[in-house]
């Protein structure tokens, strides 16, 4: 499978985040020039306004951005966002009074605040999940990028004699035509949102281009089911047996699960295994800190140690999976081309109309009844398999399982590799372990007809789809664990003071007195600061740049709570610096080296996690509502930072608001340790599965 399409595509999503880069860099170098032009300098309310008018209009925006995307659709947002960017940009360079500034701020904050809460969301629910953490980072990558440029463009306007403000903040009009040329022409509209609202033909189309295969028939089945959790979900374990060691005599027991591989006579079988899952068991062991870590922290995290134990991502029980929906192994699967099956007449007139969710789902290539059942790789190691359910008043129904490997002693009876050799397998006894999750497919039958139900019966879609979104939904257990850790970590983020010092960077560094180290080479202090905000930047790329080989290697939780030491000691060096009495020099040395760690350790872990962590976490049909929440949360605690922090430079001083911001820091490591699970490599599906079970887990306990 190619990732090339979703890489380009991220690439170009992520240009709405480095206009919000440059939107930071130039307005903290073009304030100081505001302030003499319209006399500022006895008014730092105006001042504060003038910065934090943008993060008014993102708010404002941000309040039913999500809705609004969930109704209209990811792609059409991003063009207004760039849209915006363009005419703010204009505005401001024309700006003949505060006043007007003031406006084309507001302007300019309506298309920050659609960047930085769509983007994120958009690259997720594009990204293979594999490399989804790594697609995240690149909007902090191109966010620092437009800070660089932007700090340079600041940097040789500030040495001319009448430096021009209107030039640095109207600037932003030509990279907006870029980034409004791209959304139009070249990024698709999200596989997951065309599937909530039946666009089934359309969503093949783009994971096709964006997968860059033909068969995608898997993901779109993993797609539909993730347009409702599936109600109660249970945690089984099966023990996988390659198929033909099996006897002719043998009577398969209702449970079973026939899995098939992709090459002529290569299939499985998964056998029910009595007991508790060693999924459930690994994640009730630990330390005493463990137990008091969150349930559903040890249960994510449980999953990971077992990919650890494996050594691998992938998936060592089922390489090349055949396709649900491919009943005949020799016959390339189409069930997902609507027209392909209405010329063959599987599909009444009413059954092809794009707008549905009825496109046949199951071959009607049908085997035995008891062998109907078959799995797809998902991303993460992690496998799709249906079931025909018997139980009770679901019988008829489907029952989906996420399948994946586990590493018990018992599991190493036999080589996983003897499994997947075509022909006779010579061992004896070989079989592997795979845990479960156990519940209600949304693939519902009804006019189900003949020997096999399941092929015959017509495919409805699930009641969220015809309902859409609901402020009610929010009150499910699932999502109302995923929006305290989502809102919590936002909060923290903000308050750990990251904004509030890129706006003021060349102030407060000013302040610190780094115009001494340049002033011999003839640079006044405001072109100093200016410059080393720039190096600061340009420093921060590498450090990103690590992120993006970790993220998904590691870990988010990993990352956060290996980084945020680091961040914290920076704090207090800072602290500690303005503290004690030194030599100016001294001070000024290690000001500069306190800020430049404190933003290199930002952008490694607590600058792209978070927004990462919130568009994971979130089932597909209130992801675009949790998603503003949390993007709310953001805005209304960068407003108050950003605002806030003029005050604290003259009452309490650098020491006093970064031993703020330290505080901050330390509570986080805290949350994150006990509250924020691991999601690395897990398909958004599974994940929002995992939430709701353990949400339902600790409700009953």
């Amino acid at each position: 499978m190619s990732t090339k399409g979703a890489v380009y595509v991220a690439i170009a999503a992520s240009m709405g985040n480095m206009l919000q880069g440059w939107d930071n860099a130039t307005i903290a170098g073009a304030v100081l020039y505001i302030k003499k032009e319209f006399h500022l300098e006895t008014q730092p309310t105006i001042e504060g306004l003038i910065v934090s008018m943008s993060l008014i209009g993102a708010t404002v925006i941000t309040t039913f951005s999500g809705s609004v995307s969930d109704a209209v659709g990811r792609r059409p947002m991003l063009i207004i966002s760039s849209l915006f960017y363009f005419m703010s940009g204009l505005v401001m360079f024309w700006s003949p009074s505060v006043y007007v500034l003031l406006v084309a701020r507001l302007l300019d904050g309506f298309g920050i605040g659609l960047a930085v809460t769509l983007v994120p969301l958009y690259i997720s629910e594009t990204a293979p999940s594999d490399i989804r953490g790594l697609l995240n980072t690149f909007p902090q990558f191109t966010g620092c990028v437009g800070m660089f440029l932007a700090y340079t463009m600041v940097f040789f306007m500030s040495l001319q004699s009448s430096a021009s403000w209107r030039m640095m903040l109207g600037v932003l009009s030509l990279p907006s035509i870029a980034y409004f040329i791209l959304a139009v022409f070249y990024l698709p509209e999200s596989p997951r949102w065309l599937v909530s609202k039946g666009k089934m033909d359309e969503a093949k189309h783009v994971l096709q281009s964006l997968r860059g295969k033909e068969d995608v028939s898997g993901e779109m089945a993993l797609l539909v089911e993730g347009l409702e959790v599936g109600g109660e979900t249970s945690v089984e374990e099966y023990e996988i047996n390659a198929d033909n060691e099996l006897s002719e005599d043998h009577v398969r027991e209702k449970d079973e699960i026939k899995l098939y591989g992709a090459e002529e006579g290569q299939s499985w079988v998964a056998k029910p295994v009595r007991g508790q899952s060693s999924l459930v068991l690994a994640s009730r062991q630990g330390s005493v800190a463990a137990h008091m870590m969150d349930p559903m922290v040890t249960l994510f995290g449980s999953v990971h140690e077992k990919q650890n134990e494996m050594g691998s991502m992938r998936s060592m029980i089922f390489p090349t999976f055949g396709s649900m929906f491919q009943g005949d192994q020799q016959q390339k699967p189409d069930n997902w081309d609507v027209e392909s099956n209405h010329e063959k007449g599987n599909l009444s007139e009413d059954e092809t109309d794009d707008n549905n969710l009825k496109s046949p789902l199951i071959s009607p290539n049908a085997r035995q009844p008891g062998e109907t059942t078959s799995a797809m790789g998902i991303g993460g190691g992690w496998q799709l398999a249906y079931r025909k359910s018997e139980d009770g008043k679901n019988a008829g129904g489907l029952k989906r399982i996420y399948l994946h490997q586990e590493t018990s002693a018992e599991s190493r009876r036999g080589s996983v590799a003897s499994l997947l050799v075509p022909g006779p397998v010579t061992g004896d006894g070989d079989v592997v372990r795979a845990s479960a999750l156990v519940s209600r497919s949304v693939l519902c039958l009804d006019g189900a007809m003949g020997q096999n139900p399941i092929q015959s019966g017509a495919i409805k879609p699930p009641p969220s789809s015809k309902t859409g979104t609901s402020w009610s939904d929010l009150a499910e257990p699932g999502i109302k664990e995923a929006l305290i850790v989502g809102v919590g970590i936002q909060i923290l983020q903000q308050f750990s003071g990251i904004n509030g010092v890129l706006y003021y960077t060349p102030q407060i560094l000013e302040q610190a007195g780094v115009g001494i180290l340049l002033a011999n080479m003839g640079i006044g202090s405001e072109s100093a600061s200016f410059l080393i905000s720039g190096v600061t930047t340009l420093l921060m790329l590498p450090s990103i740049g690590v992120a993006m080989k970790l993220i998904d290697l590691a870990g988010r939780r990993m990352l956060l709570l290996a980084t945020l030491p680091v961040l914290l000691a920076s704090l207090i060096v800072l602290v500690l610096s303005n503290t004690i009495p030194m030599d100016s020099v001294v001070h000024a040395v290690i000001s500069t080296v306190s800020v430049v760690v404190y933003f290199c350790t930002f952008v490694m872990g607590f600058g792209p996690i978070p927004n990462t962590l919130c568009s994971e976490i979130f089932p597909t049909r209130v992801r675009g509502l949790c998603i503003a929440i949390c993007a709310l949360t953001f805005w209304v605690g960068d407003i108050i930072v950003t605002y806030t922090l003029p005050v604290l430079l003259t009452t309490i001083g650098l020491a006093g608001a970064f031993g703020i911001y330290a505080v901050v820091c330390t509570i986080s490591w805290f949350f994150v340790y006990f509250k924020v699970p691991e999601t690395k490599g897990m398909p958004l599906e599974v994940i929002t599965e995992f939430f709701a079970m353990g949400a339902a887990n600790k409700k009953a306990n």
